[in-house]
């Protein structure tokens, strides 16, 4: 036992004495830390003029939204949600979007190689198609330009998934979204097309949820969201929660420019109905047509309801008589 033992000192100390006399071995660097996920809507240099443009797109002041947003992107020049509503709202006023797409083809010719310039210029052709310009030819030939100057563009392929979307090529469509995503995780506009895709296109409501539960949180303001989520919580037969999302939306789109102002209504109603409130679903009706949004479909839900297609609806409360007129005789 003892001869082991000393056996085994020696050994040791012949193995520091090794050690002391060898060259010692590199110290590991620490890992660099990950870069920070994209999210511009932590900015509030960013948000706070992206707020006041939607607030007075939905009111219908366009030139003070128009501001807003030109701001907004003078903070991050490729924000696809505030791109798009820079362009949406140059097609509110007569000559403006004409104006938008001329300034956009100037800055290309003076920065070819910018993958931005294409991105800008491809999401304006893009809007002038919607307003009836057949300029979609261009805004794929801009919007792949500008993927190849950027392979990583996550503005370029928001743009060419909206294409694809509109093009009915689902699959597609999600595959540039999926890009975009993994540049800018926090990219609305993408999150709210890869919905859409999900809904419909797949009949996956909880997945589409999924995509855009949080973004009221991320832009308070953007009345179209909330049209969105209503619609998928009645999906869900989550009317309470299809209810409040579609009211939202009504109160944040005062003007009925976007989609929930011009359908909001009309997805309340449906929503009463699926829920046996034929009442509330009239109520709402009615106020889709004076507003005048929707009222063709409003019109023939409400023929439906007034045909009984829904149930009885409720007889109306008599009006009060005149102060001192006897009152009405009970039948025996």
């Amino acid at each position: 036992m003892l001869r082991r033992s000393l056996a085994a000192v020696v050994l040791a100390s012949l193995s520091a004495t090794a050690l002391l006399g060898a060259t010692p071995a590199p110290v590991a660097k620490p890992a660099a830390a990950l870069p920070a996920a994209r999210n511009d809507y932590a900015n509030t240099t960013f948000t706070l003029p992206l707020g006041q443009g939607l607030r007075a797109f939905y009111a219908r002041d366009f030139p003070t939204a128009r501001k807003g947003f030109e701001d907004a992107l003078a903070v991050i020049p490729d924000n696809t949600l505030a791109m798009s509503f820079l362009n949406a709202t140059a097609a509110q006023t007569p000559g403006n979007l004409d104006s938008l797409v001329d300034a956009e083809e100037e800055n290309l010719a003076k920065n070819p190689k910018s993958a931005l310039a294409h991105v800008r210029l491809g999401f304006s052709y893009l809007f002038a198609s919607l307003a009836g310009r057949d300029r979609n030819v261009d805004a794929r030939e801009e919007l792949n330009a500008a993927v190849q100057f950027d392979p990583a563009s996550q503005s370029a392929h928001t743009g060419l998934g909206i294409m694809r979307e509109a093009d009915r090529s689902a699959n597609r469509a999600k595959t540039e979204f999926l890009a975009a995503l993994n540049a800018d995780p926090q990219n609305v506009l993408a999150r709210e097309y890869l919905s859409r895709i999900y809904q419909i296109d797949l009949k996956d409501p909880q997945r589409a949820l999924t995509a855009i539960i949080d973004v009221p949180n991320l832009v308070p303001d953007y009345a179209d969201i909330y049209f969105h989520l209503a619609s998928l919580m009645h999906d869900l037969g989550q009317y309470d929660a299809a209810i409040s999302y579609a009211t939202r939306g009504l109160q944040a789109d005062v003007g009925h420019v976007g989609e929930s102002g011009q359908h909001g209504y009309t997805l309340l109603a449906r929503i009463y109905l699926d829920e046996k409130r034929p009442d509330d679903a009239r109520r709402v009706l009615k106020a889709s047509i004076v507003a005048g949004t929707d009222t063709a479909y409003a019109n023939t839900l409400l023929k439906k309801i007034d045909d009984g297609a829904y149930g009885k609806i409720s007889a109306p409360s008599p009006s009060p008589g005149p102060s001192g007129s006897p009152a009405p005789k009970k039948k025996k």
